[in-house]
């Protein structure tokens, strides 16, 4: 296929993707005209692609419109790196949480963000918090620190989320001196910290999953509703937990014979 109709596929494509983006944890449900709005595709066009990625599996159809379909959660636990990472680190998460009583996450970078893998939560945290495949900032979450501080990036990477440094409560960082204070703290013991940071009433400690050169390729993580002081008593178990997921993605693996 080449000329126009090679033209008239991409450009329904990027159409089709336009539509599964403009849904987020803000708007995980919607009509044909916010999903027009929100897409910036128009309302025929849009209403011509839903029918076809509802047929297909990427959407189905909810009481208030149209929502994401399973279809999309199915193809995503099979990108290897993730399905590895959550496989491996699913029987550590639960003794995590077990061991702590609090929320523990698996997350990974998605550019200027994180993306939540795994979550186990725990029912007595009463502050609303991130879902499973939602996303977070990486300058205000302890998850985001704990990717940064270990990117192995230098300080061109920091300097580069300075745009997107937006506060998101009273106490974010959002000057780029200050995040490189936090990144090298963290570097230097292991684990980032955010407290009210992302979110008021709520604390995270998080530790990097790195790979065999320290990079890191994730974080893991406990949330709960307290202060500093006490969520630096979770900091060893959440490092441990770390480190065992890290040495297990690591370890070598032998080939069947």
């Amino acid at each position: 296929m080449s000329g126009p109709d090679q033209q008239d596929a991409t450009s329904s494509l990027r159409r089709a993707l336009a539509l599964l983006d403009a849904f987020s944890a803000d708007h995980p449900e919607m009509s044909i005209r916010e999903l027009s709005a929100r897409s910036g595709v128009s309302r025929s066009t849009a209403h011509r692609l839903s029918v076809e990625l509802v047929e297909w599996g990427a959407l189905e159809r909810s009481p208030r419109g149209l929502r994401l379909g399973t279809k999309l959660f199915e193809l995503g636990t099979l990108a290897p790196t993730h399905a590895t990472l959550r496989d491996v680190s699913g029987p550590y998460l639960h003794t995590l949480h077990e061991v702590t009583q609090l929320t523990a996450n698996l997350a990974v970078r998605d550019g200027d963000e994180i993306v939540y893998l795994e979550k186990i939560n725990t029912r007595g945290l009463t502050v609303p918090h991130t879902r499973l495949g939602g996303r977070g900032t990486l300058h205000a979450t302890a998850l985001g620190k704990a990717i940064l501080a270990f990117a192995g990036t230098g300080d061109d990477d920091v300097d580069a989320l300075e745009p997107t440094m937006r506060a998101l409560t009273s106490k974010t960082l959002t000057d780029v001196e200050s995040l490189r204070r936090e990144l090298r703290q963290a570097r230097g013991e292991k684990v980032a910290y955010d407290v009210e940071e992302s979110q008021l009433g709520l604390f995270c400690v998080a530790a990097p999953v790195l790979d065999r050169q320290g990079r890191a390729i994730a974080a893991v993580s406990v949330t709960g509703a307290t202060a500093l002081s006490q969520a630096q008593r979770f900091a060893p178990t959440v490092i441990a937990t770390a480190f065992a997921i890290s040495r297990q993605l690591n370890a070598p693996r032998t080939r069947a014979r």
